[in-house]
């Protein structure tokens, strides 16, 4: 999934990998997370399959700059990619496992972690009204796309909102617990 969003993002637009990187923690980073590591060895292999072409380009005191070009082949391949609809049920989520295995632990304990959670759920809910403010600039203005981007970013506050409403509703039934 990791190339499509590469794909997706060069599409704008031809960007060094720092420049690919730097977008992608302000943006997809929200429902998709990668290292930077992880985003420069996709790179390789995006370039491997003809999806992309890079240009070095060379600078005086600094490092060479590699600029990447989605190529006609690479666009096809996003374009396929997203006229092929699939339900996501997968979930990998720490915060879930770490529930499952707490019975042992104090009602203190979970209480605990649970309101730790809802102020970490707080602060990215906080973080993301700052990116929705960047959608046009990163945009370019196109109406559609940021159109778009907000609507993934909804998804990211309701998704949020709902860690807050569930990490409550959570404190509140170890809370009729102890009072039985």
């Amino acid at each position: 999934m990791l190339k499509y969003g590469i794909l997706g993002l060069l599409r704008y637009g031809s960007m060094s990998g720092y420049e690919i990187d730097h977008i992608f923690k302000q943006s997809l980073n929200y429902f998709w997370n990668a290292q930077t590591s992880q985003i420069y060895r996709e790179l390789s292999t995006l370039e491997k399959n003809g999806w992309i072409r890079r240009q070095t380009i060379e600078q005086n005191g600094r490092p060479d700059k590699n600029i990447c070009t989605i190529t006609k082949e690479g666009k096809a391949q996003l374009e396929q990619w997203l006229q092929s609809p699939a339900i996501d049920m997968s979930v990998r989520s720490a915060t879930l496992m770490k529930v499952f295995f707490m019975g042992q632990q104090s009602n203190e304990q979970k209480t605990a972690y649970f309101k730790t959670l809802q102020d970490q759920y707080r602060h990215a809910l906080e973080n993301l009204e700052h990116a929705s403010q960047s959608i046009l600039r990163h945009t370019d203005g196109n109406e559609q796309e940021a159109r778009c981007w907000q609507m993934t970013l909804d998804f990211g506050r309701q998704y949020m909102q709902l860690y807050i409403r569930w990490s409550q509703q959570c404190i509140e039934q170890i809370q009729k617990e102890e009072n039985q």
